[in-house]
């Protein structure tokens, strides 16, 4: 791993020096996330708490790697893909990413049509399209420079699932005892939820996301590439390393709090089964009070505002980066009609699952499956990418930051052959 001395521009407000990272790491926590956490909280208590401190180093690693892949070469992932390898491998990786993002959308959007309902009654359907327009609008309209700092501000939603980790009677021994010593379970729901919670926090669309917000930050400072100016890579990397770490400590600290609240309140009353984050809102109000629960649904509708463009917009940068098409949210509508296309195309799909008869909330669970699943041939392309001298110049990464993003790729790839193993053993 390079070694870089510069300081973080101690002279700048925190927040101006968070970026990237802090958004993605906060989108990590998206209502299906919730969904998914809550589910794990209530179904297994404190079992899984450890997968968290698991999965933390991991996550940073290959976010960072994502960061150094945009921030470095000057593309995106896709458009990586696109230059340096075989156009099949691009194809089946966006295709996937496109797939898993429609489902992940729809859950999104119609657990905070749920939300909202809970809050204030009426048609939760209305809600998840009238949630979808206001995002769709947000992404294609508002200034890049107004719409980052509108997400980067988002993430305080976020802290009402500390709120609620306090509200609940948690046994804080027995629960921090949980994230040292694991309590392992040789089945097939323990692994599959193994794997919901990796693809959940270890997600694809964050990859891309990222990879192209630096990409977007560096042209918005009209920035050339590291690989063309590694005069400035040190100071660079290193923020990439600080806003990344902080992005995704936030990220998990978020998801113990919920899997922390739903195992006290849900998990302890006898209630196991979860089947949106709309319901664990309400599951939560006898054993916590009111005050949890309205937390708990404001946080989902602050969460999806958050991550439902950021959704939308790594399928947008994905399929323009595939075609060599225009990929920017600095680009008018008119001249980027591909990429607005995704965005627009991708958060209809989503939003019309529930009116279709298809109940995304009940697939949100096994969308994190599928990513769990997917992530690992594409962290291995990324790997490959880091590596590529062609795409990377002097700045191809080697060390203890290749060596940690192997491992990382390992452990998914683990997770997914003992998830289809205990599939196909019957559990």
């Amino acid at each position: 791993m390079r070694r870089h001395r510069a300081g973080l521009g101690a002279d700048k407000p925190l927040l101006k020096r968070l970026g990237p990272g802090l958004i993605t790491g906060a989108a990590d926590d998206d209502p299906s996330g919730i969904g998914t956490h809550s589910q794990v909280g209530a179904q297994f208590g404190y079992a899984l708490s450890w997968t968290f401190v698991l999965s933390f180093p991991l996550l940073y690693v290959i976010q960072t790697i994502s960061a150094e892949i945009g921030r470095v070469t000057g593309r995106g992932i896709a458009a990586n893909l696109r230059r340096h390898y075989p156009r099949s491998l691009l194809w089946g990786a966006v295709s996937l990413l496109l797939v898993a993002n429609i489902i992940n959308l729809g859950a999104d959007l119609s657990a905070m049509g749920a939300a909202l309902q809970l809050l204030v009654g009426g048609n939760a359907v209305i809600y998840t399209f009238i949630f979808g327009g206001v995002c769709l609008l947000l992404e294609i309209f508002l200034d890049y420079r107004h719409y980052a700092a509108a997400l980067r501000w988002a993430t305080l939603s976020l802290f009402a699932y500390v709120g609620v980790v306090f509200a609940a009677d948690v046994p804080w021994g027995r629960a921090l005892q949980s994230l040292v010593i694991p309590e392992l379970q040789w089945n097939f729901a323990y692994a599959t939820a193994l794997v919901a919670i990796l693809g959940t926090t270890i997600s694809p669309y964050l990859f891309f996301w990222q990879a192209a917000q630096e990409v977007e930050e560096e042209r918005r400072h009209h920035q050339k590439p590291l690989c063309v100016a590694p005069g400035k890579a040190v100071r660079e990397i290193k923020r990439i390393q600080f806003d990344t770490l902080t992005g995704m400590a936030f990220s998990t600290l978020i998801s113990l709090a919920i899997v922390f609240s739903t195992a006290a309140t849900l998990n302890a009353n006898g209630i196991t089964t979860v089947e949106s984050s709309a319901q664990a809102a309400q599951a939560l109000e006898p054993f916590a009070g009111r005050f949890a629960s309205l937390l708990f649904a404001v946080g989902i509708i602050g969460t999806g505002l958050l991550a439902v463009p950021i959704l939308a917009g790594s399928a947008a940068y994905a399929v323009s980066e595939m075609f060599g098409r225009p990929a920017s949210l600095e680009s008018k509508p008119n001249k980027a009609r591909l990429f607005y296309g995704t965005i627009i195309a991708t958060t209809v799909m989503g939003g019309s699952l529930q009116a279709f008869g298809i109940n995304p909330v009940k697939a949100l669970y096994w969308a994190a499956v599928v990513n769990g699943v997917l992530a690992a041939p594409l962290m291995i392309l990324m790997m490959l990418i880091v590596r590529n001298r062609r795409a990377m110049g002097r700045l191809a990464v080697r060390g203890r930051l290749l060596l940690s993003g192997w491992i990382a790729t390992a452990i998914m790839a683990a997770a997914s052959v003992l998830f289809f193993y205990l599939l196909t053993a019957g559990g």
